[in-house]
This record gives structure tokens, sequence and C-alpha cells, in this order.
């Protein structure tokens, strides 16, 4: 057991360095083309801290653990809003861009309904089982090219009409390229390494599967986002920090839900409806603080705010088991 510590710890550090590394290199690069560090963070940098997630719910796909593989994305996702971007508020306000308020977030709410009206195969249809099924799993892949495609206009009206005037230190294309593949290397290395031995202690201790994944392993691949955002917001990359989380919660279900559901149909359990109804709600709470006291700010005691509710999501899944 104090081995596992002991990595988990080196883990940590490693992904703690990539993400500086990662959000160095690619501010740079946003800097250099005049692409806007939305987009960056909305793209480059949502996948690259979603690569732990992905790596995830691969092994799992093929390892036939579907309550792994759902709890997984479905508890990052809730990690994400509730307590990466708490996290990152308490230590800095987060100012919000108004395409990020009027389309990203909807974008990512509209991500876990789809997976909700998915997965009531039952409830809704009338159906023997509810099922993530093939199908299902190709539209929601669908989904992610949409959202990429609607992503890439938003760098080309950018770019155009309002570069990016963040100050951000820049350098040479091929030195920021080495830099973003260091840092995605070391998050994909780091973040495996957590989750193994995270995973390793939950077993120890005789956690289910579905709790597992809905904690351990979830905020476990959500620590590449949280190291990123907070790094980001405290370089004052407010829109990497915002749209790396936004983007990793769209990555997640679309892409990586949506890829996993194509290898493997995934059996969506009661539970994780609630789970799922959790998600539906943190994302709809952080599209409503936006309109509270300070416009499009994610002020401190909001951060706060989404803390406490991620403790008592915490709580709740625990005491269900």
């Amino acid at each position: 057991m104090i081995l596992h510590i002991l990595l988990l710890v080196v883990g940590l550090g490693i992904v703690i360095a990539g993400a500086e590394s990662l959000v160095r290199g690619a501010s740079s690069l946003a800097k250099r083309w005049g692409v806007s560090s939305l987009v960056i963070g909305l793209t480059v940098v949502a996948f690259g801290t979603s690569m732990p997630e992905l790596v995830v719910n691969l092994f799992s796909a093929f390892q036939g653990n579907a309550d792994l593989a759902i709890g997984n994305v479905i508890g990052s996702n809730i990690a994400n809003i509730l307590l990466i971007l708490g996290i990152s508020a308490l230590l800095v306000p987060l100012t919000v861009q108004r395409s990020t308020v009027w389309k990203e977030i909807p974008f990512a709410l509209l991500a876990v309904v789809l997976v909700f009206i998915m997965g009531n195969d039952v409830l809704l249809d009338g159906a023997a089982v509810d099922l993530l099924s093939r199908t299902d799993g190709v539209l929601l892949v669908s989904m992610f090219i949409i959202f990429m495609y609607y992503t890439w206009g938003i760098a080309r009206r950018q770019s155009e009409s309002s570069p990016d005037t963040a100050e951000i230190r820049q350098y040479r294309s091929g030195f920021s390229g080495l830099l973003i593949i260091a840092g995605l290397g070391a998050l994909f290395f780091g973040g495996k390494m957590i989750v193994d031995n995270a995973v390793a202690l939950a077993v120890l201790a005789g956690m289910s599967e579905a709790l597992v994944g809905l904690t351990i392993v979830a905020i476990g691949t959500s620590i590449p986002e949280l190291a990123t955002s907070v790094v980001a917001a405290l370089h004052k990359q407010n829109d990497i920090a915002v749209g790396n989380i936004v983007g990793s919660n769209i990555f997640n279900v679309f892409w990586i839900l949506g890829l996993t559901s194509t290898i493997l149909p995934l059996p969506f359990h009661a539970d994780i409806s609630v789970d799922v109804g959790v998600a539906i709600a943190a994302t709809l709470t952080l599209f409503t603080v936006m309109f509270v006291g300070k416009r499009h700010t994610l002020q401190r005691w909001q951060g706060a705010l989404l803390l406490v509710g991620f403790a008592a999501y915490l709580l709740f899944i625990v005491v269900r088991g």
C-alpha cells in the first residue's frame, strides 16, 4: 500500500509538470498563429487532458467493464465543473467569454442530456433493457465532429476579426510544439500512474466497480484538467482554464463515451441515471451563475458553492455504495 501511495504522489507531480508545459506551449502557439486562447483550450488542451479518460474507457470497453467506463466519463464531467472550476475560481475569479456562455456551455449541457435520453430506453421507449448501443455511439461521435467543425469556425472568425491581446510569453514554434508534446506525454503517463495506483488502493479498501469509476477513477482522470486549469488560472489565461473544462466535458461524452459505446454497447443501470442527472444539474448551475453577481464571471463565492455541491455529491454516492 505504501508503494501505491508513493507512485500516486509521483504521478501527481508528473501531471502538474505536464500541465505547466502544455499551457505554456499551447498559449505560445495561440499567440504566434493568431488563434484565440479559447479555441486552443477547447481543442488541443481539452483533448490532451482528456487522454486519461480515453485510455481508461478503451481498456474498460475491451475488458467488458461497462460500469467503470460510464462512471468514469460522468464522474469526470461532474468533477470538472464542481471540483476543478470550483478550485480554480477560488484561486482567481474567472472571466468567461460570451461565446462560451451562450454556445460551449449549452453544447456541454446537450451532451449529458443526450446521454440521459439514450441511456433510458426502458423509460422512454419501453425497451427491454437500458443500453448505450453502437448506434448511440455513432451519433455521439457524429456530434463530436460537428463540434470540431464549429470550433474551427470560431478560430477563423476570431483570428480575422479580433486577435488575442492577452500577454503571453512566446517561444519558437518548434519549441512550443515540443512543450505541447512533452506536456501531453506527461499528462498521459502521469494520469495513468495515478489511476492505476488509485484503483489498486480502492480495491484494497473493498469498493465496488461503479463506485470506483465515479470517485477514484473519475477524480484521478480529472487531475490533468485540475492541474491545467489551476496553472492557466494562475497565469491569467482564463480562456484556457474555462475552455479546457467545457471542452473536456464535450470531449468526454461525444468522443470518449461515443467511441467506447461504438466498440462495445454499454448497459446503462438505473443508478447511473441519477449521476447523469447530477451532471445535468452541475452544467445548468455553471450556466446560471454566469448571470448572478458579476456577469460572465465565476467569482470566488460561486467557486466555493460548486465545491460544496461536489462534497455533497461525494457523500451521496458513498452512502449509496
